[in-house]
């Protein structure tokens, strides 16, 4: 993508008429857009809730206890849109029918059952998306909860501060570690149940496995690859079936198995929708009525990696296309260029974000790739308290443009995927971040940032200065087609190594070389990569072409599932 440059725009002001239905991210941000861009304009909000705006994004803070305040989750409300914008809002108000031909919306008032017609010349849609509600015999238990609104968040803190002791939880995505994290912070015993192998689908395992670890520390039980088939009442409490054959019984369930687009409206009016119920729209957020806009969690939007289309329920690009959809409206050439995904998850002490796409997405579409991992501390080695974070990071074979990235550890991480999406979103390859010059002092990073050490590696990759071998290559199948060696210390060999592997320490390489096996090929490992680094490169000086096992020793224990992290500080980098 390359960089698009701004110039003043004249453009006319035609006096509307613009409906908005739904608020929060989208509509409210559409509504107050609007009035900026024209003060004559007829602006309409109507929603369906009590609260036109509020942050859904930190309802699980609130029951938790992290946000104490429960009007703090208020952005707006509706007195002040009415006030600082002259809007006209209307909420517990509910738009049941849309009639393109005649372009009015026939609404219904929620208070007194009212119903009347209102005329729009523009129309916006923000209705967002739902909880999926699986199809389970007794998921009306008056104890199974999803999380939403404001009025499910008040149910599950009311269930909590009522004396629950015991939580189930369905689902490892983003509302489902952010609930479990919660509920543990109020001192409830909680159970994680996910359909898949791992939490948090979006990351890749490896990367998805240091958050599993966190949280069986933090005392959650996790039942992965495993599915409830039936909730029960039991006493007043529920009891869950699950698949496996194992029942669990707790004090409340939370569904947390994901979300669909809220599309109903649009589909009985005849817009065009996905297969999976998203609004189809183009680059300017309109609909296939050229009348109707839609943005937020319920539309569909183009993937800028792989240029297909995809959903991405993230409160951030619906702001953007809140946006851009009512410059459109007013006349301004606005575009939307699509959604990363950048998204971030915090589980107690540790923390996983990703941009672009996954390793996942791209095996699963044939895309050629290529992968690096780097492990760094947040900040200089040599300052207290340096931790160590991991980047994943995503490229082509050809030119190394950057295709995506997952980072994960317990500092840091926000600023070094931020860094990274920016990265993707002007079109950078792994040359440009060896470029990137970044704030650098000892509490904040290092001279040499993760983000530099990711592009130098990737770019040594590409250049031929180094061969990697994968931790997935080295299974219990196919290890022994290989001669390791591990090139760390003696104590650090002794407190954990890859089975098979042969001890060399990097500063006995270049006396002992000829000692190495020749008979199959080579691969290196160290903690973190960087000493294995050093040991292939005089190795090729010797006319050998070692393997460096990619990411080291911390890569692959995440790989193979051997979670207990081998002796290490942030001194090796």
């Amino acid at each position: 993508m390359t960089a698009r440059r701004l110039v003043r725009v004249e453009y006319r002001i035609v006096s509307k008429k613009l409906v908005i239905v739904g608020g929060v991210a989208g509509g409210a941000t559409a509504a107050a857009r609007a009035r900026r861009l024209d003060e004559s304009a007829e602006i309409v909000l109507i929603e369906r809730g009590r609260e036109v705006s509020f942050a859904n994004c930190g309802l699980p803070y609130h029951i938790g206890g992290e946000i104490p305040r429960r009007s703090a989750l208020f952005v707006q409300t509706a007195d002040g849109l009415m006030e600082r914008f002259a809007l006209d809002v209307r909420t517990r108000t509910e738009v049941t029918r849309i009639d393109r031909a005649a372009r009015q919306v026939q609404v219904r008032d929620l208070t007194d059952g009212r119903e009347y017609t209102e005329a729009y010349e523009a129309l916006l849609l923000s209705p967002g998306a739902i909880p999926v509600i699986p199809p389970l015999p007794g998921v009306d238990h008056p104890r199974a909860c999803t999380l939403r609104n404001m009025p499910d968040m008040d149910r599950i803190k009311k269930l909590v501060d009522d004396g629950a002791r015991s939580a189930i939880v369905i689902g490892g995505g983003f509302i489902g570690l952010e609930v479990v994290e919660s509920l543990r912070r109020r001192d409830l015993d909680v159970t994680l149940v996910e359909l898949l192998p791992q939490v948090m689908p979006n990351l890749d395992p490896e990367v998805a496995a240091p958050l599993q670890t966190e949280l069986r520390r933090h005392g959650v039980t996790l039942h992965l690859a495993d599915a409830v088939t039936a909730l029960a009442d039991d006493s007043g409490r529920v009891r869950a079936q699950l698949k496996s054959g194992t029942a669990l019984t707790a004090d409340l369930v939370v569904l947390a198995v994901g979300v669909r687009p809220e599309s109903d409206l649009a589909r009985a009016a005849g817009l065009e929708l996905t297969e999976r119920g998203a609004i189809v729209v183009d680059e300017h957020m309109r609909t296939s009525d050229p009348h109707i806009y839609a943005v937020g969690d319920a539309v569909q939007v183009r993937d800028p990696v792989l240029g297909e289309p995809t959903q991405v329920p993230l409160a951030g690009p619906a702001n953007r296309q809140a946006r851009i959809a009512v410059d459109h409206i007013f006349g301004r050439p606005a575009r939307y260029h699509g959604a990363l995904g950048t998204s971030i998850v915090r589980v107690f002490n540790v923390t996983a974000a990703a941009t672009g796409a996954s390793e996942k997405r791209l095996r699963a579409r044939g895309v050629p790739f290529r992968k690096v991992y780097v492990h760094r501390g947040h900040h200089a080695g040599y300052f207290p308290g340096a931790q160590v974070l991991m980047i994943k990071l995503l490229f082509t074979p050809d030119d190394g443009r950057i295709l995506g990235a997952q980072v994960v550890g317990p500092a840091g991480v926000d600023k070094r995927i931020d860094v990274l999406a920016t990265a993707i979103h002007a079109g950078f390859t792994v040359a440009d971040l060896e470029d990137l010059e970044l704030a650098y002092a000892p509490p904040y990073g290092a001279a040499k940032d993760p983000v530099n050490i990711a592009g130098y590696v990737a770019g040594n990759a590409l250049r031929g200065d180094e061969d990697f071998v994968y931790a997935e290559e080295l299974d219990d199948a196919r290890r022994g087609d290989w001669t390791i060696i591990d090139v760390r210390e003696p104590a650090e060999y002794q407190a954990g190594h890859i089975p098979g592997a042969i001890l060399m320490p990097l500063g006995q390489v270049r006396e002992g070389w000829e000692d190495i096996p020749r008979d199959k090929p080579l691969a290196l490992y160290c903690t973190l990569g960087q000493r294995a680094y050093y040991a292939t490169r005089i190795l090729r000086a010797k006319g050998l072409r070692p393997r460096n096992i990619a990411g080291g020793l911390l890569t692959y224990n995440l790989v193979h599932a051997n979670h207990t992290p081998p002796t290490s500080t942030c001194r090796e980098m």
